[in-house]
């Protein structure tokens, strides 16, 4: 072990115990709250509901404790353990010292992660979502569904990991850049394909129909000058009983999307409050300025990886006794985690400035009012809890809690 090797020890207990920490308040804060409603909900939530709310956020935290404490394990057998080491090995082995060894090494590693962390997604899915009436998924869907994505990240992910792989072997010293400049491409490249070639291989898109529903939604559109190329129904139900809308793709290729689960739970005003939300993301600019933010980290991240995969004391630190491109990915993506979760505040801080931002876009041109009801509505059927811990909230929601954000909205002008 070297010095490096102490320094991602400390860092790995500070930030397990960090979060561990957090965990525990947010589930305390929690059960302090359970006998009552919060008052400003007390009219449109019953306490049977604040309690089903409750007990669903407590489950879910107590499944992440056991997942914390195992990828805390598995991170530890993986880099000091030496299975990392003889994984590459095994494969330089058999395939030589090339970019092919370093790919099938990759690959076969996120294989391994897919399948050591499927047991935790099968009881989520299966157990929690479902005592709690939101799993819709049958296990054929979810198989369905598994066998696609892996299928996705062959087609997509290995070719691009292999550009990166290549340029890391060519480029000598500034690869990082080139390979942050492809990176930054390929993924506006498919953000603007999502939305027609990929989202339709797991959900069905039906176009809204003529109507009531229809004409209150682009009269919004044109309100606030935002063009589309449709709105869309999704067929959410057919996996979980959660509701959600959002609008995806840029150019010519953006589209509203609808869950028909919210579809079915909102009145038509209150949706049109809820377009208005997402509508207020788009013309604030939060996606530029996202997509900004998220481009810089990056370059940083490949700096720092540029110059990383360079020092040999990075590699026996973390348990790899021969160095190599695809072991240098590895080895960074695996513990850059553990060196940065003091940064999760100040993303989300940004974040719930955002949602703040695109809630009084939707107050002015729709009603806040109508935005709050929504909300409420939202809250009640996600089982969303109500009084979330502040500290952990400060680290791990994107968005304003509850009772913050309806103060918020009843602050507009436009509440009533």
């Amino acid at each position: 072990m070297n010095t490096f090797t102490y320094l991602f020890l400390v860092a790995l207990a500070i930030s397990f115990g960090l979060n561990a920490w957090l965990a525990k308040r947010h589930s305390r804060h929690i059960q302090q709250h359970r006998a009552q409603v919060p008052t400003d909900f007390q009219e449109k939530i019953s306490l049977a509901e604040h309690q089903k709310a409750a007990d669903y956020t407590l489950t879910k935290l107590r499944l992440g404790d056991i997942e914390r404490i195992f990828s805390l394990v598995l991170l530890v057998l993986l880099t000091l353990g030496g299975v990392l080491e003889g994984l590459f090995a095994a494969w330089q082995g058999w395939l030589g010292d090339g970019l092919l060894a370093g790919l099938a090494a990759i690959a076969s590693l996120t294989l391994l992660m897919t399948l050591v962390g499927l047991p935790f997604e099968l009881y989520q899915t299966f157990v929690i979502e479902q005592r709690f009436g939101f799993n819709k998924s049958t296990p054929q869907q979810y198989c369905k569904d598994q066998l696609l994505q892996l299928a996705l990240m062959a087609v997509i992910g290995l070719p691009l990991l292999a550009l990166i792989l290549w340029l890391m072997a060519s480029l000598e010293s500034t690869w990082w850049l080139v390979a942050w400049a492809v990176l930054m491409g390929f993924s506006v490249l498919m953000s603007w394909l999502y939305p027609t070639l990929i989202a339709p291989l797991f959900n069905e898109f039906t176009p809204l129909e003529e109507g009531s529903l229809r004409q209150r939604i682009e009269n919004l559109l044109k309100r606030c000058e935002f063009s589309s190329q449709g709105i869309f129904i999704m067929d959410g139900s057919k996996r979980s009983g959660h509701g959600n809308a959002y609008f995806t793709g840029f150019g010519d290729k953006k589209r509203i999307v609808f869950f028909d689960t919210l579809v079915a739970s909102l009145s038509e005003a209150e949706l049109e409050a809820v377009l208005a939300h997402e509508l207020g993301h788009f013309k604030r600019k939060h996606v530029i300025k996202m997509l900004i933010a998220s481009s810089i980290m990056t370059l940083i991240g490949f700096a720092i990886l540029g110059f990383l995969s360079e020092q040999s004391w990075f590699y026996s630190g973390l348990g790899v006794a021969t160095p190599s491109n695809a072991a240098a990915l590895v080895l960074f993506t695996l513990v850059m985690p553990v060196f940065t979760p003091f940064l999760q505040p100040i993303s989300a801080y940004f974040q719930r400035q955002f949602e703040f931002e695109a809630d009084a876009f939707a107050a002015q041109h729709s009603k806040a009012d109508l935005l709050i009801s929504s909300l409420v509505k939202l809250y009640q059927e996600n089982a969303s809890t109500l009084t979330p811990d502040p500290l952990y909230s400060a680290f791990h929601y994107s968005h304003p809690p509850a009772a913050v954000r309806i103060n918020h909205l009843k602050s507009l002008p436009s509440a009533s």
